[in-house]
């Protein structure tokens, strides 16, 4: 089983998916609308064991998760939100809701910095209030009357991504620290570039300065000495 970025070109699939195992249903624009505007955070489940025909064979998506950011959330706190999550009735009990679904919290967290995702769930789905409180620990905030369309209740869920957000930094701190140690070892941490070749880069001034020294330094070891005297009887 392969979970990878939801692509355009698995929008009619994805929808299929929809229609046969949710009462909740899209048009096709609703599903582009997140692709296009939220590339990183919906994904998909495609059984790799099937065999394809040709590169032109679709491939066998048994599962997606569809998710968004809040664009103008009512409490001022950027937060990720679960649109519609759904697992073909064949590829169920293999963990790959959960995988789906981890997944795209982490992109909410590590890409738009969301401090938590919201998510709706009809109060008689005990299936997915299961995955969502037991597995995933979300937590029920309130029941929204009447939420979906046949007149049934909605549990409204949230879950806190501090502890994702912990992990992410953990791992770049990690990444940094092995950086750092490799640098070290090779020699590579404020390693000297060394002098210019040449004429080029090079400071008169400097030259000047360091032919004096050399006088000074001979005149130190008694040569200036030797020959004024000579001077002085020619």
């Amino acid at each position: 089983m392969d979970i990878r970025l939801l692509t355009s070109a698995d929008l009619p699939l994805i929808q299929h998916a929809n229609l046969e195992n949710l009462p909740e249903n899209y048009f096709l624009k609703y599903y582009l609308y997140h692709a296009l505007s939220w590339p990183q955070l919906s994904y998909v489940a495609v059984d790799v064991s099937r065999p394809r025909k040709s590169h032109y064979d679709y491939p066998k998506i048994v599962g997606y998760v569809l998710a968004k950011m809040e664009e103008e959330p009512s409490d001022g706190i950027p937060h990720g939100h679960i649109t519609s999550l759904s697992v073909m009735r064949t590829h169920r009990r293999l963990g790959i809701a959960e995988k789906l679904m981890r997944q795209s919290q982490l992109a909410m967290a590590e890409t738009f910095g969301a401090k938590y995702v919201s998510l709706h769930v009809r109060v008689s789905n005990v299936a997915a209030r299961h995955l969502y409180e037991d597995t995933l620990g979300f937590k029920m905030e309130k029941t929204e009357a009447k939420y979906y369309a046949d007149g049934e209740d909605a549990c409204s869920m949230r879950l806190d991504l501090d502890e994702i957000r912990n992990q992410i930094k953990r791992e770049e701190q990690e990444e940094d620290d092995a950086e750092d140690k490799a640098n070290g070892a090779n020699g590579h941490e404020h390693a000297d570039e060394g002098d210019a070749v040449g004429e080029v880069g090079r400071d008169p001034e400097a030259d000047q300065k360091e032919k004096k020294i050399k006088v000074a330094v001979g005149r130190g070891l008694g040569v200036g000495d030797l020959v004024e005297k000579n001077e002085s009887k020619a």
